[in-house]
């Protein structure tokens, strides 16, 4: 008899977990969806979707309600988490995609640290020695790439959710996580107006380019332009964080 309760337990949790992973798998969908919009064609959904689900189960099995978030926002973390990992492994970005956005970076970092104030677009551009055309044409291309480095970028509890393990614990972490979620927020809040209406109608609001050129009345490449100088701004602006 004492080996029947736990294999009736172990029946009722894959059950559970099962119900759930059946009710929020068009979550998973979702936020498939929503990432896939913003990448090139080479990342297909199904990838994402099957890492989804496996974020999706993994979520099921780990959730812990006394924790006080609810069971959506945590599996939306681990979901997200997972294709982001998938595209993290499959690592479509050139080495030169990588290169010039550090370039750029650090170019804002230089700027914005002698004058006091945001950094232009020709004034990068006059700093990397190219033309403010290719210097957009930059910023496109490296946009797909800065989406795997700073899809946790939101207003919320989610801020960099892949930057401190679960497993991180102890008083001292704690003081750094909150530290840290406490200059990224002032990063964000310090955005030139415009950077910082599209970092929030495109993570907040969750509209993809096209929607959010037609609230600011421009294209969906000059939106994308102005996301990626936003991710780029924010990199050169927690570069204290990367390093440490």
């Amino acid at each position: 008899m004492n080996g029947v309760a736990p294999y009736e337990d172990n029946q009722l949790s894959a059950q559970n977990d099962q119900e759930l992973v059946s009710r929020y798998a068009p979550l998973v969908k979702r936020i498939a969806y929503h990432l896939i919009s913003r990448l090139p064609p080479s990342v297909l959904p199904d990838d994402l979707i099957q890492a989804g689900m496996i974020g999706l189960l993994e979520a099921a099995r780990n959730y812990d309600s006394t924790q006080g978030a609810s069971f959506e926002t945590y599996a939306g973390i681990r979901i997200r988490g997972s294709m982001l990992d998938e595209i993290r492994r499959s690592d479509w970005a050139p080495r030169s995609v990588h290169k010039k956005a550090r370039m750029v970076a650090e170019a804002v970092r230089l700027i914005e640290n002698r004058t006091g104030r945001d950094a232009r677009d020709h004034e990068v551009a006059e700093a990397l020695g190219i033309s403010l055309d290719e210097y957009h044409q930059m910023l496109i291309a490296a946009s797909g790439y800065r989406i795997t480095s700073f899809e946790e970028i939101t207003p919320g509890d989610e801020v960099f959710a892949d930057t401190f393990s679960e497993e991180d614990g102890g008083p001292l972490d704690g003081l750094q996580k909150e530290d840290f979620k406490r200059c990224l927020s002032e990063a964000i809040a310090s955005l030139p107006e415009r950077e910082r209406l599209v970092m929030a109608l495109y993570y907040d609001e969750e509209l993809n380019l096209r929607e959010i050129g037609e609230v600011l009345g421009v294209s969906e490449s000059r939106v994308c332009q102005i996301h990626s100088q936003a991710v780029i701004r924010l990199q050169a602006r927690m570069s204290y964080w990367s390093k440490e």
